[in-house]
């Protein structure tokens, strides 16, 4: 496969989408740069050109940055810098993918998910749906394998792809036959300078939509809603969904949230021809994400709830309203406002042990509130305080926060969490 061949790519930020990108770039045809700010990661481009875009001679066809690297906001990385001033495009490696499985001749259907909260668990129940009802299919991007790494898809085959607003204003070509955007709440805004920014980075999961593509939007909130208004003056067809006052009955999606994030991957499969035998059983059979308002313990009678994804209110507010009484692990970074949005749910909490940089501003909102609550520190003395004091059956560890303070990820925060619940005596 030579799709690329006499195409020059420099590849910034080599973590988990940016070196299986630059690998399947050069195994495409292209002439592949690579750099990364650290020096290890450098180090580990065994077999690559390592240079700054830069100092590269001639032309250079795209600059593929890192989704976690800014090429505008808050300040552009110095290379996103210098290729936007020579005229280099900055891409993301799903537009990438989009070009190699077009050029490739396969005619494979591309089906977008976002949303502030809830695209993970759509993607995933989307390609679950599409894997019960016989469709090849393979799902990635901003979950799972980086784009690029996808495999090629046949003309019958469908990409889901979970696209973050980061992603998605670094999009060329790339046209989505279905798209679901679910919901819209204050996040990011550091990278898109306000609301309307953020927005307006979701809302090209729709661009270049015509009258044979459909947009699902989710109502269930203003912005959403402000959304849905626009999409009907698009060609596109428009469904339009909701969770509000609705129940799945399966186990790995309880609340109304995962009620949203059903509806949205159901009237996408539905888009993508798949029969509605084969969407309740995907469904009801779907096995749930890790890190999603997960059980990863049941000790002395208590339930340990794994919500580590959580890393904004907004997020937090799904796990809880799931559950009557429960003890709340929560800190960690805090994204703008805190937990104040959380005030509605105070009451469901029978004491609250904070951990990470901002547990002690948690604190001060809670204690405000009348919320039973202590400043712990950490995870490791947090778990045992919480089973102590679950008197209710559920310690939920859903920490309204980003991770970055103590773990490197979301994911490893809510391993430490599985394993000091499992390792209870």
């Amino acid at each position: 496969m030579s799709v690329f061949s006499g195409k020059r790519y420099a590849v910034v930020g080599l973590g988990r989408a940016g070196l299986p990108a630059a690998a399947r770039l050069r195994e495409l045809g292209a002439e592949v740069f690579v750099w990364d700010d650290n020096a290890a990661s450098r180090e580990a481009a065994a077999g690559f050109t390592v240079k700054l875009p830069s100092e590269v001679e001639g032309r250079l066809d795209a600059l593929v940055l890192s989704p976690g690297i800014p090429h505008k906001l808050p300040k552009p990385h110095p290379e996103a810098a210098w290729a936007q001033a020579h005229g280099v495009q900055v891409l993301t490696d799903a537009e990438l993918l989009y070009q190699v499985v077009r050029g490739l001749g396969s005619k494979a259907r591309f089906a977008g998910v976002t949303g502030t909260n809830g695209k993970s668990t759509t993607t995933a129940l989307l390609a679950h749906i599409l894997t019960v009802a016989g469709v090849p299919n393979a799902a990635g991007a901003n979950l799972g394998p980086a784009a690029l790494s996808l495999p090629v898809l046949p003309d019958s085959g469908v990409y889901v792809l979970e696209m973050s607003s980061y992603m998605l204003e670094r999009i060329d070509a790339l046209r989505f036959d279905v798209a679901a955007m679910l919901n819209l709440s204050p996040d990011h805004i550091d990278r898109h300078g306000d609301m309307a920014g953020y927005a307006a980075a979701k809302r090209q999961i729709f661009a270049r939509q015509d009258a044979a593509c459909t947009a699902v939007i989710g109502v269930d909130d203003a912005p959403s809603r402000e959304m849905a208004v626009w999409l009907h003056t698009r060609p596109a067809r428009v469904v339009e969904i909701s969770g509000v006052g609705a129940a799945t009955g399966a186990k790995a999606l309880p609340g109304e949230h995962n009620a949203q994030n059903a509806a949205a991957a159901a009237a996408l499969a539905r888009a993508l021809g798949v029969d509605e035998g084969a969407i309740a059983q995907g469904i009801a059979s779907f096995p749930g994400l890790a890190h999603r308002a997960q059980e990863v313990a049941v000790r002395g009678g208590v339930r340990f709830i794994n919500d580590s994804k959580a890393t904004n209110a907004d997020a937090a507010s799904r796990a809880m309203g799931c559950y009557g009484k429960f003890v709340w692990i929560a800190g960690g970074v805090a994204k703008a406002g805190g937990i104040d949005d959380l005030v509605p749910l105070f009451p469901r909490i029978e004491k609250a042990f904070l951990i990470g940089q901002d547990g002690a501003a948690f604190a001060r909102t809670l204690s405000a509130h009348g919320v039973a609550n202590e400043v712990v520190g950490t995870l490791e003395a947090a778990v045992p305080a919480a089973f102590a004091a679950a008197r209710s059956g559920v310690v939920l560890f859903s920490p309204a926060a980003a991770s970055f303070d103590q773990f490197p990820n979301f994911e490893v925060r809510g391993e430490r969490f599985a394993a000091l619940a499992r390792g209870i005596a």
